[in-house]
């Protein structure tokens, strides 16, 4: 049986098909979202008090290499076998390179219910990823782009600002200051209601796969197709990174998991400033429409089974 979580996504996918008039209201929408991300932090913030060292650097600046190499390997199979524009090609690969934080928080839930060790600093993978995948995007399209449409006039500013990156960092110093034991009185209540708030927001991430994919755009079957295959590929390099620097196993399925994901929050609300060319419905539509569901129900226990062969 898949972790419960995951049936509450196939709910919103199910109701969502059958044209329910179950709707999550976009203030409660905003409060789910909010409440997971500075949940996610707390968590890796208070997971990290007291055993942050130096000799995580090594397997932080991987990462974040990851983070850079993922959208430059990505961009030319868009532009030659998909064959979409420069700007599409460039703003799919910095959403594929960036991370899904609820494919995160799926993850570290399936990991937790096998017991599996997870080290205290993966929560900084989804930053680390994030960032330079969105900036390593919009420098590709600057690049190939000899019109130069579209301005990197304040990509910083959107990458490093955005609702998911300031909730994150903000509960990782946090959690990191205070730990599991001076901030109980507050943190408790996030980190025990995790999964429940995880179970909401899947439920609404079901009901807005069902609206991305209705009707099904065959037409645009390339993107598709390319949207269902890459995820294994791309946990791929997560996976053999976990077991070359030589990660607990949760810490690898994470970091896999992550790889195989992509952005349909921070990404989007950057490139939609940076290249103007850019269909980001198209990337959402890949994202959010494919890539998230078959991460939440197939990939993670993919990738864990891969683990396991390796």
């Amino acid at each position: 049986m898949p972790d419960i979580v995951v049936m509450f996504f196939l709910l919103g996918v199910v109701a969502g098909l059958a044209r329910s008039d179950l709707k999550i209201p976009k203030a409660a929408y905003d409060t789910l979202s909010l409440l997971l991300m500075l949940t996610i932090g707390l968590k890796g913030g208070m997971a990290l008090h007291g055993h942050l060292r130096w000799s995580m650097l090594p397997e932080l600046l991987m990462v974040t290499i990851l983070g850079i190499i993922i959208p430059l390997a990505v961009y030319p199979i868009l532009r030659r076998l998909v064959r979409l524009p420069q700007a599409d090609s460039a703003s799919i690969a910095a959403h594929y390179g960036s991370v899904s934080a609820g494919t995160f928080a799926v993850t570290i839930a399936y990991a937790e219910s096998l017991n599996m060790r997870i080290g205290p600093e993966v929560t900084l993978y989804l930053a680390l990823l994030e960032l330079p995948a969105i900036v390593t995007g919009i420098l590709i399209f600057r690049r190939v782009n000899t019109d130069r449409s579209g301005s990197t006039e304040g990509m910083w500013h959107e990458a490093l600002t955005s609702r998911g990156v300031i909730l994150l960092a903000g509960g990782v110093v946090i959690g990191l200051l205070y730990g599991p034991l001076q901030g109980a009185a507050v943190t408790d209540l996030f980190t025990h209601a995790f999964k429940a708030v995880l179970a909401l927001f899947l439920l609404e991430m079901g009901l807005t796969v069902s609206e991305t994919l209705r009707p099904i755009p065959w037409h645009r079957w390339k993107v598709l197709l390319f949207a269902l295959v890459m995820p294994t590929i791309l946990a791929m390099p997560g996976l053999l990174t976990g077991l070359l620097l030589g990660l607990p196993d949760g810490s690898t399925l994470v970091l896999a998991a992550l790889t195989a994901s992509a952005s349909y929050i921070a990404a989007p609300a950057a490139i939609r400033n940076a290249i103007a060319d850019a269909d980001i419905g198209l990337a959402m539509m890949a994202s959010l429409g494919v890539t998230f569901p078959f991460n939440v129900i197939v990939g993670i226990h993919l990738y864990h089974q891969i683990l396991l062969a390796l």
